[in-house]
């Protein structure tokens, strides 16, 4: 019978800038009895990547801009905090009803930059994503193929909203070892018939399942994967990026 398994990864400590994640969860996992193969994917959240890499700000010291400010007046929201959201910001999509919708230097587009001040335990900071996920994503799978002998795919994800779904899910963020997307145009569906259009987004499936064991209370940041036959990604080819929709086929923009 045919299965996948979600398993979180329990005992990581608070995590610190400076800290090695890959080599925390090769701990963990040996820790919890269960030592990773080739072929398994390890799902970390963005939060504990942007803790690692220095990506918490301090809101003492951010002087609002005009626009955060008159922003931040109209729908009471920390003028601060606008002020880092438009520093990650290459384009407004929209800004109503105290959201602001935006792209972030990477091309994601997402609510308020994904700056968030949650789960951080300390009053006046905020978290940036990560400058560089997909490379973060490389790194830990060195580090943990390094300290275990496993060849895995990591994919670290972030919570967004989607337009007309209401709720928030994980997707990917940054991706190593494991090919974001599947490709099945020119296969035959059960009927036969050529499908033209059909592309799977494997890397935000498994972040989505990852999610229902990382509540945003239940301190586990990561999840292990067993079980998914993925096509392996080979080193400096497109990461994440390839989840975003090209402009030129973007019909909402």
């Amino acid at each position: 019978m045919a299965s996948i398994t979600f398993t979180a990864i329990e005992g990581l400590p608070l995590i610190r800038q400076g800290d090695n994640l890959g080599r925390l969860i090769a701990g963990a996992l040996e820790n919890m009895g269960l030592r990773p193969v080739t072929g398994d994917v390890v799902v970390v959240c963005q939060k504990v990547v942007s803790k690692a890499e220095g990506r918490i700000r301090r809101l003492e010291g951010v002087e609002p801009c005009a626009l955060a400010r008159s922003f931040a007046a109209r729908w009471d929201k920390d003028p601060r905090v606008v002020e880092l959201v438009l520093n990650e910001t290459v384009r407004i999509v929209r800004m109503d009803q105290g959201l602001l919708i935006v792209e972030t230097g990477p091309g994601w587009v997402c609510a308020n930059a994904g700056v968030d001040e949650s789960n951080l335990l300390a009053e006046g900071h905020a978290a940036l994503l990560p400058l560089a996920p997909d490379r973060s994503a490389a790194q830990m799978r060195a580090e943990i193929h390094r300290l275990t002998g496993a060849l895995v795919g990591v994919v670290i994800t972030d919570t967004f909203g989607r337009p007309w779904r209401v709720g928030l899910t994980e997707v990917c963020l940054g991706i190593a070892g494991l090919e974001p997307l599947l490709d099945l145009r020119g296969l035959k569906d059960l009927g036969g018939r050529e499908l033209h259009h059909t592309v799977v987004a494997v890397a935000d499936e498994l972040a989505g399942g990852a999610g229902l064991l990382m509540g945003k209370a239940d301190g586990i940041p990561a999840v292990l994967v067993r079980g998914y036959a993925y096509k392996a990604r080979e080193p400096g080819e497109t990461g994440a990026k390839a989840l975003i929709r090209d402009a030129k086929a973007d019909l909402f923009r």
